[in-house]
């Protein structure tokens, strides 16, 4: 399909974060805040970044896409509700008994998940696993290996040792983007584990690092074709968002990072996000 513009994208990502508050509140449990700040990378990812084909979840030539901080599962069930993989209707069965939406991503349930997530941490590891395996197994220079990792998530010690592997293996399929979002479930980010200057952390490590603006679709697709251009060592994109972000009494509150909102609560955030609209 062809590029949808700046515009387009931003209405998306509008409607998602408005189906990310009516899912929770339907299932009365869940993860807002990051599921919110994910909100633009995930629409620029589905409807603009990744070769898929929602009619054909598993069709050999598709980019893959991990979400590794797999409580934000959310903003990927909205995304690919929105892109057409199932039916809207079935969003608000999320965390339901029996529902193929289930709290967190689950690959067996849901054609176009890829893999199974929860405990943190995991992603990179299997991510980079599979980009190993596009490079030198398949040997397809066209597929290309996305993952998404939380700030909070970086305090997991395997996420150090994938990094070491694709830097080893060169793995330039490898497209990491980080969420930035400076929170985690007990507070802060730097108040519970100091990340200091992730990108020269990134670097040392042998990696392509640069930091972005999280809810700019120009910034993204730039730094997405960037890391594509980087061909002999794997890339991570630091994203800095805004967790909650759309909804006044959310945005930057740790507290919100595992809360879902009540009745009242949810009516508000609605009501913000689609004045919001369009920014």
């Amino acid at each position: 399909m062809p590029r949808p513009t700046t515009v387009q994208l931003q209405a998306t990502a509008a409607l998602v974060r408005q189906d990310i508050i009516t899912m929770l509140a339907a299932a009365g449990s869940g993860h807002p805040g990051g599921a919110l700040g994910l909100a633009d990378i995930v629409t620029a990812l589905y409807f603009s970044i990744m070769n898929i084909r929602p009619e054909q979840p598993s069709f050999e030539q598709r980019d893959i896409f991990l979400l590794s901080n797999g409580h934000c599962a959310p903003v990927q069930y909205a995304a690919m509700a929105r892109r057409g993989f199932f039916g809207l209707d079935e969003l608000t069965s999320l965390r339901q008994f029996g529902s193929r939406l289930q709290g967190h991503p689950e690959r067996e349930l849901l054609p176009g998940i890829e893999t199974t997530s929860g405990p943190l941490g995991c992603g990179v590891s299997q991510a980079a696993g599979m980009a190993y395996a596009l490079q030198y197994l398949e040997g397809n220079p066209e597929r290309y290996m996305f993952v998404i990792t939380g700030d909070g998530e970086l305090n997991e010690g395997n996420i150090w040792e994938a990094l070491l592997f694709a830097n080893k293996y060169k793995l330039g399929r490898l497209i990491v983007i980080v969420d930035r979002n400076g929170i985690q479930i007990d507070g802060t980010t730097e108040q519970v584990m100091p990340l200091g200057d992730l990108k020269q952390k990134w670097r040392s490590f042998g990696w392509h690092a640069e930091d972005i603006d999280g809810h700019n679709f120009d910034s993204i697709h730039h730094a997405i074709e960037r890391a594509k251009a980087v061909t002999h060592k794997p890339s991570v994109i630091i994203a800095h968002t805004v967790p909650g972000k759309g909804v006044d009494f959310m945005e930057r509150d740790y507290r919100w990072h595992g809360k879902a909102p009540n009745k009242e609560e949810a009516t508000l955030a609605l009501e913000q996000l689609r004045l919001g609209g369009v920014r």
